[in-house]
């Protein structure tokens, strides 16, 4: 199952959300405005990861992030809804 990172207040998470319920893909949302767990779990994936390279150097979260089942991470939801 793919796992989420965002937050609900996040109008990208919920745009990225809307577009994979209406694709029928199965995912976990981790919404870490409501969970410390979940922002530890996000910080320790997003930590030296250089998927996150760019995003830092724009002062940005790097959210929504996708956590595919093979456990690699993107930040392009084109990459699920691939044809």
């Amino acid at each position: 199952m793919i796992r989420v990172y965002g937050m609900e207040i996040c109008p990208d998470c919920l745009e990225a959300k809307e577009r994979l319920l209406l694709a029928g893909i199965d995912f976990e949302f981790l919404d870490f405005a409501d969970s410390t767990a979940n922002l530890k779990e996000f910080l320790k994936l997003r930590e030296g990861n250089p998927l996150f390279d760019e995003v830092r150097r724009q002062g940005n979260i790097g959210i929504p992030c996708f956590v595919l089942p093979s456990g690699q991470a993107t930040l392009e939801i084109s990459d699920i809804l691939k044809d």
